[in-house]
């Protein structure tokens, strides 16, 4: 199965953010070297998921504990797949725009009943916080980067490496700053542009960094985008550095220069997104 055209925000969690059992699984885990890294992941996640959707569609199934693992600064730190949410999100996205009839034959009610209370329970922060629920750790933008995730990161944070088989493009940072920046993003925002939708969609993104343990770490990953674009233009690409002059144009009151940065990162981009009809 080929590269999904897709990247990724992650959350990594320490081991203490989870309970005593979720700490001895990971751990195990980890040392029996049972996981997969970001390049293989995102494909055993898609054929996961399309395998569960071919279950006859009775219930949502019981999928196996998958984590991406990472050792920062002598910690181990785990970022779960939540399978069983990408499933139930993958049934409720099989109705959208199909006649009822179709609809209720390929995703009957009860299953989408199922996959609807999965998806609520893991997205309301208020169950997360006062019910233990647990975390959803990965964002997934397809055909793109969502332009507020660039807000939480810096470019000298950026990693990358083009030789050999495996191209990657990624920016790892601490929690701590990602909430700093996406702090400093809404404040701006909100001054300069008010109930903006950009200002929504950085507020929504810090409201999900602010469920994680403070010692976590936060990755922007290109994933299989970088299959997409030329060697130059990913050694060149500077977008969390135009994000972060637009941010500090708009503090400043200089309308002109945020203009600038914005339109030079949406052409930018838009030239990724339209890479998917020709495809």
């Amino acid at each position: 199965m080929p590269s999904l055209f897709a990247s990724y925000l992650r959350v990594y969690e320490p081991l203490t953010a989870f309970d005593r059992d979720r700490q001895v699984f990971w751990r195990r885990y980890a040392k029996e070297g049972r996981d997969l890294g970001p390049v293989e992941g995102p494909v055993r996640q898609r054929t996961a998921v399309l395998e569960a959707l071919g279950a006859g569609w009775t219930r949502l199934p019981d999928l196996p504990d998958e984590a991406y693992v990472l050792e920062w600064e002598n910690a181990l730190l785990i970022c779960p797949w939540n399978l069983r949410l990408r499933v139930a999100e993958a049934a409720l996205n099989a109705r959208d725009g199909v006649p009822a009839v179709l609809a209720d034959a390929f995703v009957p009610p009860v299953l989408a009943g199922q996959a609807k209370a999965v998806v609520e329970d893991w997205r309301s922060g208020a169950k997360v916080l006062e019910q233990g629920v647990p975390r959803v750790h990965e964002q997934i933008a397809t055909w793109g980067v969502p332009l507020r995730w660039f807000a939480f990161v810096d470019l000298d944070e950026r990693e990358i490496a083009l030789t050999g088989r495996r191209r990657m493009l990624r920016y790892r940072t601490e929690i701590s700053k990602a909430r700093r920046r996406a702090h400093r993003a809404v404040s701006v925002l909100r001054k300069a542009l008010g109930d903006a939708p950009i200002t929504e969609a950085v507020e929504e993104g810090t409201r999900w960094l602010e469920e994680f343990h403070p010692r976590s770490v936060v990755e922007l990953d290109y994933g299989g985008l970088v299959n997409l674009l030329p060697e130059d233009t990913l050694t060149s690409d500077d977008s969390p550095g135009l994000v972060a002059a637009g941010l500090s144009a708009l503090s400043r009151g200089d309308a002109e220069s945020a203009s600038e940065a914005y339109e030079k990162l949406t052409a930018r981009w838009r030239a990724v997104a339209l890479l998917e009809r020709s495809n």
